[in-house]
C-alpha cells in the first residue's frame, strides 16, 4: 500500500474534515487516481487515516487557480509557498515546479 505523509498539525484538519485536498511534489509514488493509500502522521510514522484518492491533477505551481486551493491550506503569497515545499522537500521550489493537487477521501 502507498503511504502519504502529513505534518501532524495538518492531520488534525484530515481527521476534521477540513483538508480534503494535499499538493505533491517530485512524486516518487505514481500516486493515481483510485489508489488507496495510507496516511501517516510525519513526525511519528503513525497511520491515522486511509483514504481513496478521488482525483489527481498536475500543473506547475505558477499555474495555480482559485479552485486548486479548496480543501487545502493557504499561504500568504507564492514566495512562503515555495519556501515552505523547499523546506519539506529539501529541493529548491519555484513557479515552474510541478505539483500533483490530490483530492482524497477519508475511508
Amino acid at each position: 500500500m502507498k503511504i502519504m505523509k502529513f505534518r501532524k498539525h495538518l492531520s488534525v484538519h484530515v481527521l476534521a474534515g477540513t483538508k480534503t485536498v494535499t499538493w505533491r511534489l517530485f512524486d516518487d509514488k505514481d500516486l493515481s487516481e483510485e489508489d488507496v493509500v495510507s496516511f501517516v502522521i510525519w513526525e511519528t510514522g503513525i497511520e491515522f487515516a486511509r483514504a481513496k484518492l478521488k482525483s489527481v491533477i498536475q500543473k506547475p505551481l505558477g499555474q495555480l487557480e482559485e479552485n486548486d486551493w479548496q480543501g487545502h491550506e493557504r499561504y500568504s503569497d507564492s514566495e512562503e509557498m515555495c519556501h515552505t515545499f523547499t523546506k519539506y522537500y529539501g529541493k529548491i521550489v519555484d513557479s515552474r515546479t510541478m505539483v500533483k493537487i490530490i483530492t482524497f477521501e477519508i475511508l
